[in-house]
């Protein structure tokens, strides 16, 4: 399983993005997709996850500002982020779940500005 995230880039403070992550199979498959992120100095923390059944959470530090979404027709999910904050600077990640093995994609620079 192959998954591309893009995305990514430089926005300023209070501004918006959206993330992608496109899986090389149905994303039905899956038990979960959701989005991780590492930010500098410290480890990878969930930020949203969504399950097949379309059940959502989200890390705290995002409530409210964030929204995950799954296409099953195009085998991609979203991560919509708004006002964003500098400690939103992270390398963001999605990740695939099946009951045998975890996918990881890539990763995407997310830097927010001041």
């Amino acid at each position: 399983v192959q998954l591309q995230a893009s995305g990514g880039g430089l926005v300023q403070a209070g501004g918006s993005l959206r993330l992608s992550c496109a899986a090389s199979r149905s994303i039905s498959s899956f038990s979960a997709m959701g989005w991780y992120r590492q930010r500098p100095g410290n480890q990878r923390e969930l930020v949203a996850q969504i399950t097949s059944d379309g059940s959502r959470d989200y890390a705290s530090s995002v409530k409210g500002r964030s929204t995950i979404a799954r296409d099953n027709a195009k085998n991609i999910i979203y991560l919509q982020m708004s006002s964003l904050k500098t400690d939103d600077t992270a390398v963001y990640y999605c990740k695939a779940v099946t009951l045998r093995l975890d996918y990881w994609g890539q990763g995407t620079l997310v830097t927010v500005s001041s």
